[in-house]
Order: C-alpha cells, then sequence, then structure tokens
C-alpha cells in the first residue's frame, strides 16, 4: 500500500524523529554533534525554517521544526546524505545510518507547541542519562534556561508564551518542565492522535490542515526536474520509461525515480504514475523491492545518493 502523503504547508509545525538503522549509534564523538548541529544552523538559512527544539541522542534524534514555503522533506534529506556520508568517512564504513524515512508528525503549535518542546528536552531524562534535562548538553533545553546561546535557535516563541520579561519566562518555563519530570510517555508526540496518525491536533485542527492544498505548479516542476536526473543517470529517454513490459533497466530507473520523489516529498507515486504510466501501486512495489537491494548494493546506492545531491543543488 502507497505511504500516504505527508500533509505540508507553510508555517506547518513538526515533531521530527530520526533514528539509526538497527539501533545503532549515530554520534561517536562530540565532534560529530557539532557536524550536525552545523547542518541545523545551515539548513535554517537554507531552507527558511525555524528549529524550537532539539534533542541529539544516542541512537536516534529529536527536532521541533516550523518550516517556511520549503517542504521538511528539503531539510532532512540535507541532514540525512550530509551526516551519513560524514559518518561513513569517519567510521570507515558503508551503507546508510538512518532507518528508511524520518518520522514527521504534524503539530497543532496553538496547542502543543509548549508540550512538544518540554517532551523533547525530557527525553534524556526517560532515559535514564540525567536527573535534571538542562544538564544535558546535546539537547536546547540549555538555551531555553539563559546557560547557552544558539543563534539558529528560536526560543523566543515558547518563552514569551510564559511572560514578555525574559527571566520571568525562562523561569516559568523552568517550572512548567519541573512539573513534568514524573510525567509518564506521551505516545501522541510520537504516533499522533485521532483518526490521522500524521497530525497531533483536535477535529478542528485537521479539518482545516486538511484544506491546504497538496500539490503546487513550483512542485510540480520538481517532480518533472527530478525525474529528468533520473533519466540522465540511467541515459534513458522519457519513452523507454513509459514504454511497457518489464525491462531490468528502465524498471530500477523508474524504481529509483519512485524512491526519491516519495521519500523527499517532492510528489505522490500517483502524480509519477501518469509520468510513467505505471499504477502507484505498482510503484510502490518496486520501491519496496528497491529498499532491499539499495542496503547490499553499494553502487546502487551511490547512484541514488549522487540523484538526491544534483536535485538539492537545483532546487538549494
Amino acid at each position: 500500500m502507497a505511504r500516504q502523503t505527508r500533509i505540508n504547508y507553510p508555517g506547518a509545525l513538526y515533531h521530527v524523529t530520526l533514528r539509526s538503522k538497527d539501533q545503532q549509534k549515530i554520534f561517536f564523538s562530540d565532534e560529530d554533534r557539532i557536524y550536525l548541529c552545523s547542518l541545523l544552523a545551515e539548513g535554517v538559512e537554507r531552507f527558511n525554517c525555524r528549529i524550537h527544539a532539539f534533542c541529539l541522542m544516542t541512537d536516534h534524534l529529536h527536532l521541533a521544526v516550523q518550516v517556511g514555503d520549503i517542504p521538511l522533506s528539503r531539510l532532512m534529506q540535507n541532514i540525512n546524505f550530509r551526516y551519513t556520508r560524514w559518518i561513513n568517512q569517519r567510521q570507515k564504513r558503508t551503507g546508510p545510518l538512518f532507518h528508511g524515512r524520518f518520522k514527521a508528525i504534524l503539530v497543532d503549535d496553538d496547542s502543543y507547541l509548549l508540550d512538544l518542546v518540554r517532551y523533547i528536552h525530557l527525553n534524556p531524562t526517560r532515559a535514564g542519562i540525567c536527573l535534571d534535562p538542562k544538564s544535558y548538553r546535546w539537547s536546547s533545553q540549555q538555551a531555553y534556561c539563559g546557560m547557552a546561546k544558539i543563534d539558529w535557535l528560536t526560543i523566543d516563541t515558547v518563552l514569551t508564551r510564559f511572560d514578555p520579561h525574559a527571566r520571568v519566562a525562562i523561569n516559568r518555563y523552568q517550572r512548567f518542565v519541573v512539573d513534568a519530570l514524573r510525567e509518564g510517555d506521551r505516545p501522541e508526540f510520537r504516533k499522533g492522535s485521532g483518526t490521522d496518525l500524521r497530525v497531533l491536533g483536535d477535529d478542528t485542527f485537521l479539518h482545516r490542515v486538511r484544506k491546504q492544498p497538496i500539490a503546487s505548479p513550483h512542485r510540480q516542476i520538481e517532480l518533472h526536474a527530478a525525474v529528468d536526473l533520473v533519466l540522465q543517470s540511467y541515459n534513458l529517454s522519457s519513452a523507454q520509461l513509459r514504454a511497457p513490459g518489464k525491462e531490468r533497466y528502465a524498471a530500477e530507473a523508474r524504481a529509483v525515480a519512485a524512491l526519491i520523489i516519495f521519500e523527499d516529498g517532492i510528489g505522490t507515486l500517483t502524480e509519477l504514475g501518469q509520468r510513467v504510466a505505471r499504477a502507484a501501486a505498482t510503484l510502490s512495489s518496486a520501491v519496496t523491492r528497491l529498499k532491499k537491494r539499495v542496503k547490499k548494493d553499494t553502487l546502487l546506492e551511490e547512484r541514488v545518493q549522487s540523484i538526491r545531491t544534483q536535485i538539492l543543488k537545483m532546487q538549494g
């Protein structure tokens, strides 16, 4: 079954989780964490987004990201590719570092932003790493407590909801966090709520976001540009990509296009199907098979990443 398209619109707030493959470590030194933070800093400027909170754990990371007019997938694909390359070079390893596609829950910022930031900052405490979240260096909690300054982090949106005066706001925020130290897990921040598990918000919020447009002319141009890059990589024509039959070389090219276009949020499998004359279900099955091959085929993985890099250059 084809995965649901991520809901995206300017101003959307997401709880993003990016986990390692097979629960392996993604950070091996402080230098790794500093590099990941540098990617976040660059991403805020390059992809016109705000990061309200972050937490870097041993095998995963959490972000509270509010996008502008550029889809979330652009930021996350950039981080995924460049950080994986960094770790693979330093650790002399190959293959993917992260477990497939990042997870993103669309959050009603009016109702849940404060709780989301607190939830992210309490991760080290829930994991038993520390008793006080502000003692954990690799989250944004210290910035919210006035102990550190992170230029690329947006903290005023949260703090001003506690009080317009900075010191009062910080004190009230810290009490807000302390009040939840004994709070149990909040599964809704990981799984969404209600009838649509992509979303955390009430029915009114869900109704509002569902009315947001899911496509735009700019997005369509990106889809066709991505397909053209795949054609160049495989030295195929559009006619060969659309041709009936199961010729293996063209089939692989279609699968690569489907993987990139769908997982990077460029378009849907239905939209791609119109370009390559295939049903969305057929393309979805091809993506599933391709993912298994990519894990074992280094050359194929490098081809996919090369195409993704070219797309980022075109879009950035």
